[in-house]
């Protein structure tokens, strides 16, 4: 018997299937004597992931940022990338690792994705790419986007981190663009402890990814061409595929605290993420906007007090990065600087919501 330690009430709590669940999973490696490389559970993660998720096709890696830098080698070729200043870091760094060069344009106010109306003005005969972030699990407007890369022969790469088990328009968020990537770190609604896909829907893509994840093999002798080694192991895998049956469970669980709060917070002084209309959400995050910074870190302190630690996800925002150029992002400074994303996961139960809301509302 594992008794479960103490802890605080944490922004983010990992999910860990039933330890019996795992361990046959790790009994088929020890079975199969094979650790790395594709072996038979990678291969069973994938299928499992697109039976539940998607049709296209996908590549499991060993983290969620290796698949945005293959992506950005692909097709960045050196040039200027347009890009959200609102994401996580590894969105903006990914682009500089790849000798490219992170443009910027803003966000929406309410959707807090990049702001489609602002990107046409942000194309320049050295653009080659668009790599916008699905916030929070909230989709872009990818129709208008689709058309803006098609009209300018870009590529689209999307920054579906937070997105596993969204569906847009009834297909699922893996679909849109050019490429979509996923992180399966141990903080996301499905994870691996540690991993990532990339999915994309043409094939011949699909095989030049494929081999840039893997040194650029061509068989054991040959060469494709350039890589590096971004492939999940068999134990990552076992992760995964004792976890993705509680899928359901695990939405379902996350969706009564959202519930929860959506129900018992004050919005006269708060605002919340605005989900844009055909999305089936994943209640991944729970961000609050608050009226000012000075607001935001009042409330924090007295969460923090209280044994509460939410996050400032995202901060800064990334125009600001030491290693960009600036650029400025008005919408997205100001969002970054008032946004605050409360705790959310399995287990999380009424008392500690109700100490929660009331914090935040009696501070306020």
């Amino acid at each position: 018997m594992i008794e479960k330690q103490a802890s605080k009430i944490t922004v983010t709590k990992t999910f860990f299937p039933p330890i019996e669940e795992y361990q046959e999973q790790i009994k088929r490696i020890w079975i199969n004597q094979w650790l790395t490389n594709r072996g038979d559970l990678v291969k069973e993660l994938e299928d499992k992931i697109l039976t539940y998720s998607t049709g296209v096709n996908i590549i499991a890696m060993t983290n969620g940022t290796l698949p945005i830098q293959i992506a950005v080698k692909v097709f960045g070729n050196g040039g200027e990338i347009i890009t959200t200043p609102f994401s996580y870091v590894a969105t903006t760094s990914s682009i500089v690792w790849e000798n490219c060069t992170p443009v910027f344009v803003d966000i929406h106010p309410e959707y807090l994705t990049i702001d489609e109306t602002k990107i046409e003005a942000a194309i320049t005969p050295k653009t080659t790419a668009i790599l916008a972030t699905h916030v929070y699990g909230n989709p872009c407007h990818v129709d208008a986007i689709e058309k803006i890369a098609t009209k300018h022969h870009l590529k689209v790469i999307y920054d579906a981190a937070h997105c596993f088990g969204v569906k847009y328009k009834n297909n699922s968020i893996f679909d849109y663009g050019d490429v979509s990537t996923c992180s399966f770190h141990a903080t996301k609604i499905f994870h691996c402890g540690e991993g990532g896909a990339i999915f994309c829907k043409d094939n011949e893509l699909f095989n030049k990814l494929f081999y840039h994840h893997n040194f650029g093999h061509n068989g054991p002798l040959s060469f494709h061409g350039i890589g590096i080694n971004a492939k999940m192991s068999e134990l990552q895998a076992a992760m995964g595929l004792a976890v993705l049956p509680h899928i359901e469970f695990i939405i379902s669980e996350r969706k009564k605290v959202v519930d929860y709060y959506n129900h018992n917070l004050n919005f006269n002084k708060l605002s919340k993420l605005k989900i844009r209309k055909g999305t089936d959400w994943n209640f991944s995050y729970y961000p609050l906007i608050f009226n000012n910074e000075e607001k935001l870190l009042k409330v924090e302190k007295v969460l923090n007090d209280s044994n509460i630690e939410p996050r400032r996800y995202f901060y800064p925002s990334l125009n600001n990065l030491p290693y960009v150029q600036y650029q400025d992002m008005p919408v997205a400074e100001k969002i970054s600087k008032t946004v605050l994303c409360l705790p959310l996961y399995v287990g999380l139960d009424e008392n500690q919501l109700s100490k929660i809301t009331n914090a935040i509302n009696e501070t306020l």
